[in-house]
C-alpha cells in the first residue's frame, strides 16, 4: 500500500485547483448520505489518495460537491444505471464503472451488457497500481 501511494504521489498532475484530501468526519457526512458504510481500504484510500490527478481516469472524491467526481453523485448515477445498491463506484470510465465491494473486492461493471467483467482486484490498491496508474 505505501509503494503504491508513493507511486501516485508522484504521477500526481499539478492543477490549477488542486483537491483537498477528506477527513474521517467528511467520510461519515458521505456515508450517511449514501445509505451504505464505505469498506475500510476503500475508506484508506480516501483519506490518502483522492487528491491525487493522474492520467485518464478519475477515480472519485469527496470534499468538492460541485466537482463530475464527487461520490455521491457518481454512486447516484452508477446505480441509476443498473449497479447493484450494494456496491460503490470507486470511478467512472465512460458508461463503465470501477465499483468497491462490501469486503473490499474492486470490480469493472460493463454498461454495455449491464454485468460484472470477470477480472477483479484484490483492493483499491491493487486496482490502483494495475489501472488507474497505468491508465
Amino acid at each position: 500500500m505505501e509503494e503504491i501511494i508513493e507511486q501516485l504521489r508522484e504521477a500526481n498532475e499539478p492543477v490549477p485547483v488542486p483537491l483537498e484530501l477528506p477527513d474521517e468526519d467528511l467520510l461519515v457526512e458521505i456515508e450517511e448520505q449514501l445509505f451504505i458504510d464505505i469498506p475500510f481500504v476503500f475508506r484508506e484510500f480516501l483519506l490518502t489518495v483522492s487528491d491525487v490527478v493522474y492520467g485518464s481516469l478519475e477515480p472519485v472524491t469527496v470534499t468538492d460537491p460541485q466537482s463530475h467526481t464527487y461520490l455521491p453523485d457518481v454512486a447516484a448515477n452508477a446505480w441509476d444505471a443498473g449497479v447493484d445498491r450494494s456496491m460503490i463506484p470507486i470511478c467512472q470510465d465512460g458508461d463503465d464503472y470501477y465499483l468497491v465491494e462490501e469486503d473490499g473486492t474492486v470490480v469493472l461493471w460493463q454498461a454495455d451488457e449491464e454485468l460484472i467483467a470477470e477480472e477483479t482486484w484484490e483492493s483499491v490498491w491493487h486496482w490502483a497500481r494495475d489501472v488507474w496508474l497505468e491508465s
